[in-house]
């Protein structure tokens, strides 16, 4: 059991050169909302076993108090409470760090990004609303569906509030980069823990556009167009494999929470001033002419510090590039005209 918390542990901190044994660490406190959920649990036992986090605040609607009594048991030094109802969310919010949203309901077949939309973005605007007044200085990391659009609802919530930071909205977008790594890596026959390979754009379908062609290192075995485009489409297409695979009875709850827990695992980094960590994530953004935009960002002590451009593209690239913008558009004001209108 020991290696496995090891092991755990060095995964999320994504680095095999720290020691977390005779660290010191300033406290830190995360907040999850949505903690009892397919995401949610899973994500939260990662957070127990990150070294960063000091105090864990797991909220949903009901179910966390035995969420957060089964974690809790766990050997390490974070503190756990569970907060259920929307009476508690405010003290689960209360001097929060981070904000890690993965709340609502998960993609289903036959069920339509608009379907999501209705149902999810009522939640996320609630809960940010509740963030801007209990913890308006946290850093936010929305995971909830369709990306595209709750991140501009959080950012038109927090600006009504008047508190919005453009360097503490992250739409997480990890997932897609950890799915191009694995994908990228049993392709091109190299070892998946030296793969970078940046993700841009949005978070869902043709909108999400790995740079394959910026990718390290290069692949032991040559890669063709026809490889490319399949790669491509396998990471564009990566959640609905996994729906498909589940039969209807799931969708893509840990490896998210792995890859949510990674980011938060960055966010905390940052703000303890670690140097140069850097992550793709969904943020406002003037890499181009569109509001908000994955790319490679640098996380520091105030959230996202820089925002890294494209880099040189290929043809491929290029064209993906510009196909998903009307859909990533259509996408940012349909969450910013949810939030104006209501």
């Amino acid at each position: 059991m020991n290696s496995l918390f090891r092991a755990s542990r060095d995964l999320l901190r994504a680095s095999a050169t720290r020691g977390y044994a005779s660290a010191s660490f300033p406290d830190r406190k995360v907040a999850v909302l949505g903690a009892a959920g397919g995401i949610g649990q899973p994500l939260s036992l990662l957070l127990k076993l990150n070294p960063y986090v000091t105090e864990l605040a797991l909220y949903d609607i009901a179910g966390t108090p035995g969420v957060a009594a089964d974690i809790s048991h766990i050997n390490s030094k974070g503190r756990v409470k569970g907060y259920a109802g929307e009476d508690q969310l405010g003290e689960a919010l209360k001097g929060a760090d981070v904000i890690v949203i993965p709340a609502g309901v998960p993609r289903k077949p036959g069920m339509t990004r608009d379907d999501l939309f209705k149902i999810n973005a009522g939640i996320v605007r609630a809960l940010v609303e509740a963030a801007a007044r209990h913890a308006p200085g946290a850093i936010l990391n929305i995971i909830s569906n369709p990306v595209n659009s709750t991140v501009p609802i959080a950012a038109e919530v927090l600006k009504a509030a008047g508190v919005y930071d453009k360097r503490k909205v992250l739409g997480v977008t990890t997932l897609d980069v950890v799915r191009a790594k694995t994908f990228y890596a049993e392709k091109a026959g190299v070892d998946v823990g030296k793969v970078d390979v940046p993700v841009v754009g949005g978070h869902a379908g043709i909108t999400i556009l790995p740079l394959f062609s910026q990718t390290v290192p290069t692949p032991n075995v040559d890669l063709s167009p026809a490889d490319i485009d399949a790669l491509t489409k396998r990471t564009q297409e990566g959640g609905t494999e996994v729906v498909q695979a589940k039969a209807g009875k799931g969708s893509a709850t840990l490896s998210m929470a792995y890859a949510g827990a990674l980011m938060a695992d960055a966010c905390l980094r940052g703000l303890n001033g670690d140097s140069d960590v850097v992550e793709c994530a969904y943020v406002e953004s003037t890499v181009t002419d569109l509001p908000f935009f994955a790319s490679k960002v640098r996380l520091g002590r105030a959230g996202v510090e820089e925002v890294y451009g494209l880099g040189e593209l290929n043809d491929y690239e290029r064209a993906g590039l510009k196909s998903l913008v009307p859909e990533l558009q259509a996408s940012i004001d349909k969450g910013v005209k949810f939030v104006q209108e209501a």
